[in-house]
């Protein structure tokens, strides 16, 4: 690389993505909170069988699947630092009032209303990430931004454990209740501040260099033009037809069901724990031993995505983290002890973390505008049916057999079944699996955008 390349990516990864991570950070601790008040009070307060609170957990997608495509569209046409902050700042209001929320009914309104409140916020922060840096350097700010996920959880579960600790310390709430409203408050205040912080492009960046933006507008432009070049249309409509979009978002539906199964039930599972070793962990304890498996999810997924990047994205990259996963997560509930089953369950988020943030480069390699911002929400989209599926199945099942065997038998098997659908994918030629650097490497990018457009071509005209 270049002086100018190396400082730009470096300021980018420095200056941009540690902001947005932490948007993210509030974004997934907002939404998974529900599963750390559940066995802390809620479940009891509010009467709620496992499968009322699977429901609650994943309604939330519904709502957010209704709005995710527009909302990505939108982000699209009045860019990323208005939209974003709009969303933070909603979200957040909807979050605080759960803190009076007085039965089930109350609860899967309020949860479906904040699924359309952070409608979109997810893709749009992928996609403006995916706007501030050229192809060859996105699997690493991607990985970055990405590590906030498994951190929500390293250091989410403890703060959630501290502010369940806290009861009646504001208006006489249960701590519970607290905890809502503490997770709340700050998406409100960093959506504000995102306003007046975010800049849509490089170009109006005032901590880079002229040097810097011109060389970072410089090379998106011309990625941009290769991309459309390769691509006969680059439209909405290509989005939604492309055979590519429809797979990959099949395979972002297996990775999602297994990480909202964890992080919705693997507080209650943990509550288990107590029965089976016969010992009892207060609020914070069982925050930290839900922590656990988190802590090596994040290294893994640093590690794995700089392998990536060092060697070229490759079919394993992906497909590799999806078998373990589909066979460690059965698996933990047949280990014995709870430490053993900790072990194994920190295998499967290991799994699911390593994937993610390269999966996410790949639908950026042949859509672009308005088709990309369409595309990433799409599948995204796919993949948050997930979101709600796995906590509700998972409830009703563990209703109907007494036990979480079984439901997390069916999250190895949607695993699987990503594993086996990636491997299909890359075989095909349909997706780039050796990102390379250099100019021989943008020739094969093109030849390969142009051939898997002319392949989508083909199936449109057969339908």
């Amino acid at each position: 690389m270049s002086d100018v390349e190396r400082s730009a990516i470096r300021k980018v990864a420095v200056r941009l993505v540690p902001f947005v991570a932490l948007m993210f950070f509030i974004n997934y601790l907002d939404r998974t909170a529900i599963g750390f008040a559940a066995p802390n009070g809620m479940n009891e307060d509010l009467a709620l069988s496992a499968a009322q609170f699977g429901f609650a957990s994943g309604v939330f997608f519904i709502g957010y699947i209704l709005l995710e495509v527009p909302s990505n569209l939108a982000l699209h046409r009045f860019g990323a630092r208005k939209w974003l902050a709009r969303i933070m700042v909603s979200w957040g209001i909807v979050a605080a009032l759960f803190t009076w929320v007085g039965n089930f009914e109350q609860l899967a309104v309020l949860r479906f209303l904040l699924g359309v409140a952070e409608a979109g916020f997810f893709p749009g922060a992928i996609l403006f990430l995916s706007l501030w840096v050229p192809a060859a350097h996105r699997g690493k700010i991607l990985a970055l931004f990405y590590l906030a996920q498994p951190l929500t959880t390293v250091i989410g579960a403890p703060l959630a454990g501290v502010l369940i600790q806290q009861h009646g310390v504001f208006l006489g709430l249960e701590g519970w209740r607290f905890m809502f409203l503490g997770v709340a408050i700050p998406a409100i205040v960093i959506g504000v501040i995102a306003w007046f912080t975010l800049k849509d492009r490089p170009a109006d960046a005032k901590w880079l260099t002229p040097a810097e933006q011109t060389w970072l507008t410089g090379a998106l432009a011309s990625e941009k033009a290769a991309t459309e070049k390769s691509q006969h249309h680059v439209s909405m409509k290509h989005a939604f037809k492309s055979g590519r979009v429809w797979m990959l978002s099949l395979i972002y539906f297996g990775f999602i069901y297994g990480l909202y199964a964890l992080a919705f039930f693997l507080p209650t599972i943990i509550e288990g724990f107590q029965a089976q070793a016969g010992v009892e962990f207060d609020v914070l304890q069982k925050g930290l031993i839900t922590a656990i498996p988190y802590v090596p999810a994040a290294i893994a997924l640093w590690l794995w995505s700089r392998d990536a990047a060092r060697r070229g994205l490759r079919t394993w990259h992906i497909a590799a983290p999806a078998i373990a996963g589909a066979v460690s997560i059965p698996l933990a509930l047949f280990a014995g002890s709870p430490a053993a089953t900790i072990a194994v369950i920190s295998i499967t988020a290991m799994a699911i973390f390593a994937a993610l943030p390269n999966f996410w480069t790949l639908p950026t390699q042949f859509l672009t505008g308005a088709a990309a911002a369409a595309g990433v929400a799409l599948i995204n989209t796919v993949g948050n049916l997930a979101g709600f599926s796995a906590p509700y199945i998972t409830g009703v099942v563990h209703d109907w057999t007494g036990g979480y065997e079984v439901p997390m038998v069916l999250v190895g098997g949607f695993m699987l079944v990503s594993a086996l659908l990636m491997v299909g994918l890359a075989r095909s030629g349909r997706v780039r699996v050796a990102r390379g650097h250099g100019p021989d490497a943008a020739a094969s990018v093109i030849a390969s955008d142009a051939a898997s457009a002319a392949d989508d071509e083909v199936s449109e005209a057969r339908r």
